[in-house]
């Protein structure tokens, strides 16, 4: 049974779909001066945390997961 995902992982993947969702009005809002956006459309919101755990640290970029979720699946095989 797959675990459900973290709170901070749910709250990451909305952040990552956010951000090029808004990313023309956004350059468009910025150059009139203007910031009204939410708080997941701005690109400094999206954190790299283990798709696993919701682990923010020790992340292995090319799996997306923390360096002990990662050893145990390389010790699983």
């Amino acid at each position: 049974m797959p675990s459900r995902p973290n709170i901070r992982v749910l709250r990451d993947i909305k952040a990552r779909k956010g951000v090029p969702d808004n990313e023309i009005s956004r350059r468009a809002y910025l150059y009139l001066q203007l910031n009204s956006f939410g708080r997941y459309t701005r690109p400094t919101t999206v954190k790299n945390r283990c798709t696993a755990t919701g682990r923010g640290r020790g992340i292995i970029g090319e799996f997306g997961l923390c360096r002990y979720q990662f050893r145990l699946k390389a010790l699983a095989g």
